[in-house]
């Protein structure tokens, strides 16, 4: 074997690490998106029950109760904002239109369930205070975003059922 060959052999296998490299970089950043899914989803879905439970104790006027769900609601939303956000910044690259278009519907959905818990939260403590006029006014702007927020759920639902090839079970879904 002469220098030149040798060269080459060296460059050879340094490209073959490097495209290997690569690969296993593309499969662990997917790897982690797969994994962290099921925790936003979760969150989501805690979101949900926290907030309609929130609801349900400022109908029987327990606020303090209310209020504390309501903030767990927040808390939630915003755990799954911030990952999901996450992942669209650092994995960018890595995933697909299909999928970002399937994350910036759930970031739309999530800010409006974040400002609805917002007006919630403003809601009860109007009432806490016995400004009911003023209370009613942030539960109705509250219950108006949490419906919007529902449409941007559908369309979620939507992408996901159009695209099953994309969304498999506990792969890339909320």
């Amino acid at each position: 074997i002469n220098v030149s060959s040798y060269i080459k052999l060296i460059i050879f296998i340094l490209v073959l690490l490097s495209i290997s490299g690569a690969i296993l970089f593309i499969d662990s950043s997917m790897d982690n998106i797969n994994k962290t899914m099921p925790d936003i989803s979760n969150s989501i879905v805690d979101g949900d029950n926290d907030y309609n439970e929130a609801v349900k104790l400022v109908n029987d006027k327990y606020f303090d109760e209310s209020l504390n769900k309501a903030k767990s609601a927040g808390d939630n939303f915003n755990e799954s904002l911030n990952k999901l956000k996450n992942i669209r910044d650092k994995f960018s690259s890595d995933i697909n239109d299909v999928q970002k278009e399937y994350i910036d519907t759930v970031v739309q959905e999530l800010e409006l369930k974040i400002d609805a818990v917002d007006n919630l939260i403003n809601a009860i403590e109007c009432f806490k205070v016995y400004s009911n006029s003023t209370g009613t006014s942030y539960a109705s702007q509250a219950n108006e975003l949490m419906y919007e927020a529902t449409m941007y759920q559908h369309e979620r639902d939507e992408i996901v059922n159009n695209n099953t090839e994309l969304f498999k079970p506990q792969k890339f879904m909320l």
